[in-house]
């Protein structure tokens, strides 16, 4: 499938992104960046601070290809949009956000420490070479909105 199959599905709707759309979904992935590394909280929160970053740069490419996801699997369409966006390559690391998304549900709806402290620093470490390869793809791709 494809992200136009996705649009004509109607789980997807064209979207003109903004310079400034685009910059405050940066500033709000480093805010969680930030907070999820320095942040004096539990383990679980981290990870679904560190979440909200992985999902929000995710959410910059959705954009910038022209796309925003229906009200319903925002999360999951967002994320395994990825390789659609970057490439199959990344098929691998959708699955991971996957895994990430539903343990973050966990997290925060159902019960108490199912994260650790090492699954936390395990997304921002991917988080910090995805941050890398979505500015990248941008600058070659959108550089107007960067």
């Amino acid at each position: 499938m494809s992200l136009q199959d996705w649009l004509a599905n109607g789980w997807l709707r064209a979207h003109q992104p903004t310079h400034r759309e685009i910059a405050e979904l940066f500033a709000i992935a480093e805010r969680d960046i930030k907070d999820a590394r320095t942040g004096n909280v539990s383990a679980d929160w981290r990870f679904g601070i560190a979440y909200n970053a992985a999902l929000k740069l995710c959410t910059v490419l959705l954009h910038a290809a022209g796309y925003r996801p229906e009200k319903t699997l925002q999360h999951y369409r967002t994320l395994h949009a990825l390789p659609m966006i970057l490439g199959d390559e990344w098929k691998r690391d959708a699955e991971y956000l996957e895994t990430c998304r539903r343990k973050r549900n966990v997290v925060e709806y159902d019960r108490v420490g199912d994260a650790s402290d090492a699954d936390a620093q395990e997304l921002l470490d991917f988080i910090a070479d995805f941050r890398t390869a979505v500015h990248d793809w941008l600058r070659k791709n959108h550089p107007h909105l960067l």
